[in-house]
């Protein structure tokens, strides 16, 4: 209460409606897997998810369709295909956390050292190798510009070379110092660097106007810094140049000063050493979804193409583990294995039970965005796992319906046919036992024909029912944080019930809870029969919350029957 110490008239801001809770987002998912290049879990770097809003984004960040290579063995690169099948399902806004196993400690980023010079990619993956070219550029100085020019500028006068400093210009033994008269004298040329970098696939990123010294503003070794201040540069810089001489005459000497090693004047290296690492096991996949764990706006996880690896029965478990955990607010989107039967799938199946997953089959066969005519070797069409065009259609569902409405009767854009063509019959086998179907229906074409979760809990069958406790529970769990340590007493008591009322009345008028009346749809109760004087001893408030909620409409069935004309109906 303030204090009122002096005679007056005191106008208060008060409020008399409860306090709002707003509705968090259930778009967002999460991918874990392999990509081509990319940031990967680092102890220097911290945590380097980047949220991706378009393939474009993706592709700019962690690599292309192209394949990825364990050894000599090529591997689909899975992950980027789900990413492109997200988007075109859909989906808006993905966090990707790259899982890489290296073929020994710190290695599998690409390299190349020229004498003091050390040139490394950033993060691992064969797509880094390629080629750095350094080009020394010269700028004709001028006595305006010589002294405009920054600390750390270097000159080259005639043959020689000389760095400004705070006191004037000196040579690399430190004893020689130009006049005024004599670096402005004609024909002087400030020394700068201009570097480009080509990848394995031909992409090139260039730097211009760099300096050779660490004191020089654009430093090179700032611009491309083995570790940079910023998270912006970790991600846009993708190779560092470390100068571990500091001397920047020394590093010029090391990049042009043979004249034999120049191309056209430019030093031209090849980097070597880059690889896609070994094929990952549970455990990396385990370090991966612990980056997505500090990302709360997730809702949806996925590994897709995790079912084609040796520990995919233990990545499984971690992604359900995942979503399981406490306070993830999360449901994990599985698939079978390319190639099943129906009976493999159920087999599948039996070996998962949990209300925070759901499995779908069989995989999706759409056109290869890689296939050229007249290569034969690149095949037309791919057969995909499913997880990364669910994810999409959950995003999609979610905008269109709301997330209360199942993610089922939903198109899938991207197929122009499944791995396999599910009958009604063999879906008999598969929906009771907790396996989505995609299927073909003949005028209404490729669609998602399940709705169910992995549990064996009738109470958390469908997963829109999952998913809908999911967002009411993460959404009322953010909007009540103003309680934490007020007062418990009536008034707050009061005050969390009218604001939980509130946001399950919206609910209500939204069609997402059964019944004719709020009563029937809901209920809140948060008062001494809730709570024991044991709860308040101990700081505890107690709410009690109830909905109705809106289950799919799996069955739909139609009794007909005939009549006389005669009978009533």
């Amino acid at each position: 209460m303030p204090e009122y110490l002096a005679p007056g008239v005191y106008v208060e801001e008060t409020s008399f409606r409860a306090k709002s809770i707003e509705g968090v987002s259930t778009s967002t998912a999460g991918f874990v897997g392999l990509t081509r290049r990319g940031p990967v879990a680092n102890p220097a770097s911290g945590n380097l998810l980047e949220l991706i809003t378009s393939f474009g984004d993706f592709e700019r960040i962690y690599g292309g369709l192209e394949n990825l290579t364990f050894g000599s063995a090529p591997s689909i690169n899975y992950l980027a295909h789900a990413v492109r099948s997200f988007f075109n399902e859909g989906g808006g806004r993905l966090y990707i956390s790259r899982v890489y196993a290296p073929t020994a400690p710190n290695a599998g980023a690409a390299a190349v050292t020229l004498g003091n010079v050390d040139v490394k990619a950033r993060f691992p993956g064969k797509a880094y190798e390629g080629s750095v070219s350094f080009q020394q550029t010269l700028t004709l100085a001028s006595s305006v510009t010589l002294k405009s020019a920054p600390i750390g500028t270097l000159l080259k006068v005639a043959d020689a070379y000389f760095l400004k400093t705070d006191t004037g210009w000196f040579a690399e033994d430190g004893t020689t110092q130009l006049t005024d008269a004599q670096a402005g004298a004609a024909d002087n040329n400030f020394v700068s660097l201009s570097v480009v970098f080509t990848d394995a696939a031909g992409n090139q990123q260039t730097y211009d106007n760099l300096g050779l010294s660490a004191n020089h503003p654009q430093a090179i070794s700032k611009v491309l810094s083995e570790t940079p201040s910023r998270r912006s540069d970790y991600l846009q810089n993708p190779y560092a140049v470390v100068n571990r001489n500091t001397s920047a005459f020394t590093l010029r000497t090391d990049l042009f000063g043979d004249a034999t090693a120049l191309t056209n004047g430019a030093r031209v290296a090849v980097l070597t050493g880059g690889n896609d690492g070994v094929a990952p096991g549970q455990s990396d996949f385990e370090a991966a979804l612990k980056e997505l764990a500090s990302v709360e706006d997730i809702s949806v996880v996925a590994a897709p193409g995790y079912s084609t690896l040796s520990a995919a029965q233990g990545i499984q478990t971690a992604l359900i583990a995942h979503a399981e955990s406490r306070r993830s607010y999360r449901i994990a989107i599985l698939d079978t294995p390319k190639s099943q039967s129906v009976t493999e799938a159920r087999a599948v199946k039996s070996r998962i039970d949990s209300k925070y997953a759901a499995l779908y089959y069989p995989w999706v066969t759409v056109a290869n965005p890689l296939f050229r005519p007249g290569n034969a070797a690149i095949p037309a069409e791919i057969d995909l796992p499913p997880s990364g065009f669910m994810a999409g259609i959950y995003a999609r569902n979610d905008v269109e319906r709301g997330v209360s409405k199942s993610p089922a009767n939903e198109v899938v854009r991207s197929a122009i046919r499944f791995e396999r063509e599910v009958n009604f019959a063999e879906q008999e086998s598969l929906n009771p036992f907790g396996v989505n179907c995609l299927r073909f229906f003949p005028g209404r074409g490729y669609r998602v024909w399940g709705a169910r979760t992995t549990s064996s809990d009738p109470e958390w069958k469908y997963v829109n029912i999952r998913r809908y406790f999911n967002y009411l529970e993460q959404s009322i769990d953010r909007g009540t944080q103003w309680a934490v340590f007020e007062s418990n007493g009536p008034q707050l008591w009061t005050n969390v019930r009218d604001t939980i009322t509130a946001f399950l009345y919206n609910e209500w008028i939204s069609g997402a809870l059964l019944g004719n009346s709020p009563n029937e749809a809901f209920f809140v109760k948060c008062d001494r029969s809730t709570m024991t004087q044991n709860d308040l001893d101990n700081g505890r408030l107690i709410c009690l919350i109830g909905v109705a909620v809106v289950k799919p409409a799996e069955f739909v069935i139609f009794r007909i029957g005939q009549k006389t004309a005669e009978a009533s109906s």
